[in-house]
């Protein structure tokens, strides 16, 4: 059985005392696959790092994050298209909007999400798209790059049916479910249910949004099992369907 996750930092300093050994202990429980999506200009070298110890497990991805979109965005940017330029990523990302802190950057989180959407389609990239309190802000940008065929994540989803439907219907895309559909007061057992396990991909964003029951504390690489488990029990399945399928889902997206 091989596990995917799709989205962690496991770069993050919550991990520096013990992170060798949490990547040793979720390849050990058959989480063997982990895609790194990248903040900003000063995650980058700590990414590459763990890349670099885990060459056959841990995959890098370049992107501005939208919480790091502020008025020097354009140098960030740069920054981006320069490593383009220097190497191979699996992806571009994370990228996308988040209005839930600060909406006073919104214009410029536009203008980065669609640059970003642009260097995608250039480099022949999937990216992967951080969304939060900005759904509808988020698809009008998405859409109007619909007659390409880039391929796309939507991180942390965790919208309606209505609104899978749409991410769906938009284009090659999947829905990244983590911990949250773990939380009893989540809806988002009934996304899970009402659409086809093709469409999904897992992932933990550790050290963020641990699954229960660790929810509240530091999210871990072998968490995702959890995450597995409870999507086998809503669609009545068992885990190692729910492990083969979304990890030919990340095969299909990642290329690797």
């Amino acid at each position: 059985m091989i596990l995917t996750d799709t989205h962690t930092h496991l770069y993050s300093k919550d991990f520096d005392e013990d992170r060798n050994a949490l990547i040793e202990k979720a390849i050990n429980s058959g989480v063997t696959r982990f895609f790194m999506p990248n903040v900003d200009s000063e995650t980058i070298a700590d990414m590459f790092q763990v890349e670099k110890q885990f060459p056959n497990n841990c995959f890098a991805m370049i992107g501005l994050h939208p919480c790091s979109v502020g008025m020097k965005y354009q140098h960030e940017l740069q920054v981006v298209d320069y490593w383009l330029k220097k190497r191979k990523f699996v992806a571009i990302g994370e990228i996308g909007i988040d209005l839930f802190w600060d909406k006073s950057f919104l214009v410029q989180q536009q203008d980065a999400f669609r640059i970003q959407i642009q260097m995608a389609q250039k480099h022949d990239l999937p990216y992967i798209i951080h969304t939060r309190n900005s759904f509808n802000e988020v698809m009008e940008i998405v859409n109007e790059f619909n007659n390409y065929s880039t391929k796309a994540i939507f991180h942390c989803f965790g919208g309606t049916v209505e609104q899978a439907q749409q991410v769906i219907n938009a284009g090659d895309f999947k829905l990244g479910i983590g911990g949250v559909v773990t939380f009893k007061n989540s809806d988002l057992d009934k996304v899970v249910e009402a659409i086809d396990l093709k469409h999904i991909v897992l992932e933990t964003d550790a050290p963020y949004l641990a699954p229960m029951p660790h929810r509240g504390k530091r999210n871990e690489p072998d968490y995702l099992i959890l995450i597995a488990k409870r999507i086998a029990e809503i669609k009545n399945i068992s885990l190692e369907e729910v492990a083969a399928v979304t990890t030919q889902n990340s095969i299909d997206i990642f290329g690797v």
